[in-house]
């Protein structure tokens, strides 16, 4: 094609393009002024009737010229007298679709056709299809109307929320739909391993050897560190039987490979193996995409379309050329229409890259996508013998081992298979087993910090409890979770959610573990002061509103309404009940006269403080006491009486109990009076 000033062209098409978003919704003072030019209460909460796009604005306020320039490309373009059709060529996702709708819409053009091109890659061959096979935008205005009802909630969460917080506080917190959850999960587990106190108990185990080997059994008795006594007459009356093989089971089995993979579950491998951040596999499989070498990467499905089988069969006629031993499957495990949202699951495409063209992280990603689809297809089984043994002590308890030796590598030859083979000892059914029973000190051990496959995971289905992965476990649940909107973020918008939360200073990732830093600390510990719950049960609810947008059961309007009536609750006065208030007002309010030098006591950013204190007045008071947050309205009765108000919902720090008390002034200090 020839080359023109934003665009290029030949005699069938132009092509031009919006670098990421052009436009961005309006601003609350474009709907609300305010004259000062500064956050205020006096506009918020603000829920536009009808939400408005302006051109990209930089951080001086002004129009981006760059983008401005580009929009009046594309306008011109559109209202040319001899173009007849538009189309939507955006990425293929609601972003994609609605940051071209947007443009085409503000042009201002009409009575042209309109029409989308959907690529589930970027290949010569699939372009040309593609082109040949598009359909009306029309049919697509659900999936719009899903990205629109999206980027408004979002908008209305995000600039609402983030100015009420930053202004209680004093500092820029930022509060999102979805940053917020994802922040909260990975200090909820920071502090449940920051308070853990482990636990001594007491295994029963046995390690003797039978045959020259050393048999190992434990046993499924626990006993408490204060039991000693009573594990050690369990491991006498285990030790005065005998234990005899009762049983001996093994069979050849085929080993399956893992399914092909979705964006997160490749980015779970990525993680772990190469210790790869979720930004930068992103980063890495868009250059993959764009130039070909592999599909769609914001796919949420490890399936392929069963209406994808020809184009599947021309992929594995030149992956069998790198001289894997492929061939074509129909199976449920890989074909399943029920299983795909919008994409099938990532593959390479039937266009190879050669050695020389990809960069050592390239070919990390291409590697890992091409090995796992030549597992899939591959013609050799992956053969073993599995073995079990049970061991019976007398008539108290029956143990079981299982070992797993492989007999045929099969597709484990070209992906990761990390299970090693375990070899049981040559023991036959009645064949007695030396035991010496013994109670086994062991200690509790902390719940582990999320890595970017744990928090994904969690991420993907927040209500499903943490568990490795077993073999050949139903996925139903998992897709389920996805389809009704359980999942927060999506697969599309979750990497750089947490890529922001990291830019934030909230959490930060070190090899491939997350860890809370004293920022999202904060952030969290602010929010619950200001009774903003922005947990995994409130985005998920608006998950599933955004869902039935999709499948067209309700309107952008009504998932809107949700979200205006949750942000409508947080900015209401709350319990007026002195006990139970925890408003602790806005950083700069001041709760009344210093007590020690007569000058104002105002709120800041961890509690109240007396103005004085550059002279050197110390008075001050935290606005959280043993995990309750003093409320101004408490505050300001103990600056003028005294005393404040019997308050509930203190927790003593050392046994855990709530007890209720007032706070009272005693030598310029705040202290218990009961």
């Amino acid at each position: 094609m020839k080359k023109a000033e934003g665009c290029l062209y030949d005699d069938k098409y132009i092509v031009t393009w919006a670098f990421g978003h052009l436009f961005s919704l309006a601003d609350i003072e474009d709907y609300s002024p305010n004259p000062d030019g500064r956050w205020s209460l006096k506009n918020i909460p603000c829920f536009p009737e009808k939400f408005e796009f302006q051109l990209k604005k930089g951080k001086d306020k002004s129009v981006d010229p760059g983008v401005k320039r580009q929009f009046e490309i594309i306008k011109s373009l559109c209202i040319r007298e001899d173009v007849d059709t538009i189309v939507n060529a955006g990425d293929s996702d609601r972003e994609g679709e609605i940051i071209v709708r947007i443009c085409v819409g503000k042009t201002g053009v009409s009575g042209k056709s309109f029409k989308r091109l959907w690529l589930p890659d970027q290949t010569p061959q699939t372009i040309n299809k593609a082109l040949s096979e598009m359909k009306d935008e029309a049919e697509y205005e659900n999936l719009a109307n899903e990205g629109f009802a999206r980027t408004y909630i979002d908008w209305l969460y995000g600039v609402n929320l983030t100015r009420y917080a930053t202004l209680k506080t004093g500092t820029l917190l930022r509060v999102g739909r979805v940053i917020v959850p994802i922040v909260k999960a990975i200090y909820d587990r920071d502090m449940q391993i920051r308070n853990f106190k482990p636990e001594i108990y007491y295994a029963i185990v046995s390690k003797a050897e039978t045959k020259g080997e050393e048999i190992e059994l434990s046993s499924k008795e626990k006993f408490s560190k204060n039991e000693l006594k009573k594990a050690q007459e369990l491991c006498d009356r285990y030790n005065a039987e005998k234990a005899v093989v009762t049983s001996k089971k093994r069979k050849k089995d085929t080993i399956n490979p893992g399914k092909l993979y979705s964006l997160t579950k490749l980015q779970n491998v990525l993680g772990k193996k190469y210790k790869m951040s979720m930004e930068e596999s992103l980063k890495i499989l868009q250059g993959l995409y764009e130039k070909g070498y592999v599909t769609y990467p914001r796919t949420n499905s490890e399936y392929l379309a069963t209406a994808e089988q020809d184009k599947v069969k021309s992929i594995i006629a030149e992956v069998k050329k790198l001289g894997y031993p492929v061939e074509f499957k129909f199976k449920k495990t890989i074909f399943d229409d029920s299983k795909i949202e919008s994409h099938s699951a990532l593959t390479p495409t039937y266009k190879l890259p050669s050695k020389d063209s990809l960069s050592d992280d390239e070919y990390k990603v291409y590697s890992t996508i091409i090995r796992r689809f030549a597992a899939v297809f591959c013609s050799e089984e992956c053969v073993a013998e599995k073995n079990e043994i049970k061991i019976k002590v007398g008539e108290y308890e029956e143990f079981t081992l299982k070992g797993t030796v492989i007999l045929e590598k099969g597709w484990t030859k070209y992906d990761d298979y990390t299970k090693k083979d375990k070899i049981l000892p040559p023991l036959e059914v009645g064949d007695e087993v030396s035991i010496d029973f013994k109670p086994c000190e062991k200690e509790t051990n902390p719940p582990k910090h999320y890595t970017i496959e744990t928090l994904n995971n969690y991420l993907k289905n927040p209500f499903k409890e943490d568990k490795q992965n077993i073999e050949n476990e139903s996925d139903e649940e998992e897709y389920r979770a996805i389809f009704e909107g359980l999942e927060l973020g999506t697969e599309a918008t979750r990497t750089g959610i947490i890529d922001n939360a990291r830019k934030s200073k909230y959490i930060q990732l070190k090899k491939d573990v997350y860890t809370i830093l004293p920022d999202g600390e904060f952030l969290i510990e602010s929010l619950v002061r200001m009774g903003i719950s922005m947990d995994k049960y409130k985005t998920s609810e608006l998950g599933r509103a955004l869902k039935k947008v999709f499948r067209g059961e309700i309107e952008i309007k009504d998932g809107v309404a949700l979200a205006e009536k949750e942000i409508a609750e947080v900015f209401k006065k709350r319990e007026e009940k002195p006990e139970l208030d925890t408003d602790d007002g806005f950083v700069g309010d001041i709760a009344g006269k210093c007590p020690l030098c007569g000058r104002d006591v105002v709120r800041t950013r961890y509690g109240y403080g007396c103005c004085g204190y550059r002279e050197g007045c110390k008075f001050s008071v935290n606005n959280v006491i043993c995990q309750r947050t003093i409320s101004m309205a408490n505050m300001r009765q103990l600056l003028e009486t005294g005393k404040t108000f019997k308050i509930e919902g203190f927790v003593s720090k050392r046994t855990g109990n709530k007890f209720a008390a007032q706070l009272k002034l005693e030598n310029g200090k705040a202290v218990f009076d009961f």
